[in-house]
Order: structure tokens, then sequence, then C-alpha cells
């Protein structure tokens, strides 16, 4: 059993991770793995979590702290019938697939390649969010399978790389395919789902018996994190809200666009 000091300690840095991570979910109206990785990424090193191991904790964490809220995000959007069910029984099996995958590739990955592909994906959304038109379109609708099932892979295996639950990344799929952006947010809490629950699972797995990992973790997750994080998040996520109606949508996308372009630099940097 660790020392209680070192877990009073993570305990009381994690919760001041929670309160940055909701606040900035509230603002932005992003589920939080995007937010939560580099916080987590900063906390963790603070805190002397080896090297090799803290980019990998960090997203796997991050999508145990996914579960249960896409889960009651999916079952809210679902009662107002705003979930696109087939395009999400059509993904059953693409989606978890790519989120194992990437478990899979985390496994062998260096801390320096998951740090790469979370600063470049990104840089991506970054400028999706800054240059986004509400009026680009590529088609009148989705595509049709394989396109369709392969872009579900796709969502998962970037996904679960980065410790995010794929709103961003299905939001933009749907609404450039002429989607409501009101469906793309509901079904996307939905493929929150389908990626964090395997995603968990697989970074388990891909962690289990790896040294320098901090107290009282299971592979890549941090139960001490994820037990302080939902309920602080939660809890500070209205104060955000509160903030994101005194702005105009496009001040959102430009501000979170900046926020994920000063995350991208960092890990950059952190690569030097």
């Amino acid at each position: 059993m660790p020392p209680i000091e070192e877990l009073l300690m993570f305990a009381v840095a994690l919760a001041g991770a929670g309160a940055v991570a909701g606040l900035l979910a509230g603002l932005f109206g992003i589920g939080g793995g995007a937010i939560l990785v580099p916080v987590f990424f900063q906390v963790f090193g603070l805190l002397g979590v080896d090297e090799a191991v803290r980019m990998h904790l960090s997203v796997g964490t991050s999508l145990a702290i996914i579960v249960p809220t896409s889960i009651r995000s999916y079952m809210a959007h679902r009662a107002r019938g705003a979930v696109d069910e087939k395009l999400l029984k059509g993904w059953v099996i693409a989606v978890p697939a790519g989120a194992l995958i990437a478990a899979a590739i985390a496994a062998d990955a260096s801390s320096f390649t998951l740090r790469l592909i979370f600063a470049l994906i990104s840089l991506l959304i970054a400028f999706r969010m800054i240059f986004n038109r509400d009026h680009w379109r590529i088609g009148d609708d989705l595509p049709k399978n394989p396109v369709r099932f392969l872009v579900g892979v796709l969502i998962g295996v970037l996904s679960g790389l980065m410790g995010i639950g794929g709103g961003v990344l299905n939001n933009t799929f749907m609404t450039l395919f002429n989607r409501p952006v009101h469906q793309a947010v509901a079904t996307s809490a939905g493929v929150g789902v389908l990626i964090s629950i395997p995603g968990l699972i697989g970074y388990v797995i891909a962690g289990w018996g790896e040294p320098g990992l901090p107290p009282l973790s299971t592979g890549f997750i941090n139960w001490i994190a994820v037990a302080m994080i939902v309920p602080v998040t939660l809890l500070v996520a209205p104060l955000g809200v509160k903030l994101a109606h005194a702005m105009t949508k496009r001040q959102l996308n430009i501000g979170f666009g900046i926020f994920l372009i000063l995350v991208s630099a960092r890990f950059f940097l952190s690569l030097i």
C-alpha cells in the first residue's frame, strides 16, 4: 500500500486538474478528452510519473473518464430522439475495433510517438475549428459501406490514440455530409460509448505489469484520477457553460482552436 501522503498529493493535484478540465469542457462544449490528456500529462509530470508511461497513462485514464459521461449523455440524447441509431448500429463493430487497434498500437508505441500523434491531430482539429464554415459540404448524405465502415474504424483509432470520445471527429464527418449539427452532436455521444469502453479495456491490457506506474493504477488507467476528475468536472462544468453563453459560436470555435494550438505547441516542444 503506498504512503497516505503520496495518495493525498495525487488526489489534490488531480482535483485541480478536474477543475481546469471541467471549466474548459463547459466553455467549449467538448467532452473533455482533448482537454484532460494534456492536463494529465502536466500533472503526472509534476508528480514524477515515469516519462516512459506518462502519455500512455494520460490517454488511458482519459478514456476511462469518458465512459460514464458518454453513457449519460447518450441516454439523454436518445430520450430526445436525436441520435442516428442506424449509423451507430453500423459502427458497433467498426468503432470498437478501431479503439482496440489504438490500444494495441499504444502498447508498443513510445511516449514520443503518442505525443507526436496527439500534437498533429490536435493541430488539424484546431484548424478545422478556426476555419470551418457551416456551408462546407462534401456530399448530400453519408457515404455507403465500405467507406462508412472504414470511417468508423478510423475515428476509433484516432480517438483511441488521443484519449478522446470522438465527438469532434464524428461531428466533422456527419456535418460535412449534410447531417444537422444537433444530430451529429447527439450521435457523437453514442460514438463516445463505442470508443471509451473497449478503449478502457484495451489500455488496461496494454499497460498490465508496466513499471513506473503511479499508485492505484490498473494498466494505463489511474483510478485516483478517475475518482477525482469525474465529480469535480461535473461540478465545475456549469461555470464554463455560463461563460459560453456570453460568447458567440464563432468565438467559441476560435477560442477552442487557439487552445488546441497551444496544447499542440506544448507537445511539440516536449519532443525536442
